[in-house]
């Protein structure tokens, strides 16, 4: 019953993440080369709030790509150690993902409470679009638990398969 459950919180983070992935870099683009064009087409017309749509879909993009670096295991990681010393793969790679565990837990904390700062605070919102800052502040404690999850799965699999061998 338990593997079946994360079985489907896997594949629900695998949609989430994607697709977001997806919709965030389109969105990006098309902003961007709306304004751009916009810009070079007429001399009077511009989209004032691009800027700030396209560096919130970088800072949304940045955090979900962690999540899906851990996913593909392609998180930096010394690589030049266990090769010369084969022996610490393994304990390198529990470290790793220690490390990364308390990445993810430090973005579960602060960014919660970055979050609830903004949150309490009426007047924080963006430049252009006046949009509340406490929605993206709440990206950091999502991905937190998103990237703790992952991070879990990842060592649960190095784990069976150190007891297969």
């Amino acid at each position: 019953m338990l593997k079946k459950t994360v079985q489907k919180i896997d594949r629900a983070f695998i949609v989430i993440e994607d697709w977001s992935l997806l919709l965030s870099v389109c969105i990006a683009l098309i902003v961007a080369m709306a304004n751009v064009v916009l810009r070079k087409l007429t001399n009077d017309v511009n989209l004032y709030w691009s800027d700030e749509v396209v560096r919130k879909t970088i800072y949304f993009s940045t955090y979900i790509g962690c999540v899906v670096a851990v996913r593909g295991r392609s998180l930096i990681r010394i690589d030049a150690l266990p090769q010369m010393v084969p022996g610490l793969k393994k304990y390198l790679a529990h470290f790793a993902n220690s490390v990364t565990l308390l990445f993810a837990g430090a973005l579960i904390y602060l960014g919660g409470s970055m979050t609830m700062m903004m949150y309490e605070d009426e007047y924080a919102r963006t430049a252009s679009l006046q949009i509340p800052e406490w929605i993206f502040y709440a990206v950091l404690p999502t991905m937190g638990v998103m990237m703790f999850f992952r991070t879990l799965l990842v060592m649960v699999e190095d784990w069976k398969e150190g007891a297969d061998s």
